[in-house]
């Protein structure tokens, strides 16, 4: 099994560079980062696990700007974001940004896909909240076209481009309805977000691990009735604070990558946390 790991880079923690050159010394298969651009003072969500928000959400670092200092530093270390919000992004800026990290990195990336939890977040990015399913859905066919091999025009319900040129493109070719980076969206299981994946992703990526028993033969099921490869499905839990037990039982399930948790801290209890994952190496 691939062990990955995920971090809040902020400016207070270890720095990207010095995280990413001891994950591939170590062994690590790759580095996924969140995204948050911005943590409105005066908010009424609520934070999904309860309790105070967390500092680090209001600190967090670029994910491409860290991705590609990360990569400019290590030569096979996969690159990830855990997960991009797609509808708060303009699609073609992002586009190009997901394509040049790829391009630069030798086809490392992997483009984790979220809809966020943050209604006053998305709200500055003028994202209505009931939309933003519907409007990340919209983002990633509009990418799609401008990664087509062949300029390829786009009208969607939320936006369009025209017939284009541009380049780079990702490094993986198309394969089945996905175009682009290795595609995996995020989320609570459920047949809307299983959907999503089973249309235009390479498979899942759920938060934590739990309930994987229950949910992936409903998954798979949703993928087959798409018409999709059953070999090729990928299911990556993230963000797992691991135990033995835990890992073998994924395994069982055929997860062959999972993303354990790092502390939003500084460099010698970051390095002390990857001396303990070691062991799951």
């Amino acid at each position: 099994m691939r062990i990955a790991v995920t971090i809040f880079l902020t400016d207070e923690t270890i720095t990207p560079v010095r995280l990413a050159r001891e994950l591939e010394a170590r062994g690590f298969a790759g580095l996924y980062l969140p995204e948050h651009t911005h943590i409105p003072v005066e908010r009424t969500t609520p934070y999904p696990v309860g309790g105070d928000l967390p500092r680090e959400y209001g600190r967090t670092v670029d994910p491409f700007v860290a991705l590609g200092q990360a990569a400019a530093v290590t030569g096979s270390l996969g690159l990830g974001t855990g997960v991009t919000l797609v509808a708060q992004h303009d699609p073609i800026d992002l586009a190009k940004q997901i394509a040049t990290l790829d391009h630069l990195s030798g086809g490392r990336f992997t483009l984790g896909v979220g809809f966020g939890w943050n209604v006053e977040e998305a709200a500055d990015h003028g994202v209505r909240w009931r939309d933003r399913r519907a409007l990340g859905r919209d983002r990633m066919a509009l990418m799609r076209a401008l990664w087509a091999d062949e300029p390829t025009a786009y009208e969607g319900e939320f936006g369009s481009v025209r017939a284009s040129s541009a380049y780079p493109k990702p490094v993986q070719k198309p394969r089945g309805p996905v175009t682009g980076p290795r595609t995996l969206i995020g989320g609570a299981a459920g047949p809307k977000l299983f959907a999503h994946i089973a249309e235009y992703a390479d498979g899942w990526l759920p938060i934590g691990g739990r309930g994987l028993t229950e949910s992936l033969p409903v998954l798979r099921g949703v993928w087959a009735d798409a018409g999709r490869d059953p070999a090729a499905l990928q299911v990556v839990p993230y963000a797992v604070l691991p135990a033995p037990g835990k890992l073998a039982h994924y395994a069982e399930l055929g997860v062959e990558e999972v993303v354990l948790q790092l502390p939003p801290a500084g460099e010698a209890e970051v390095l002390g946390v990857l001396d303990a994952y070691a062991e799951y190496l």
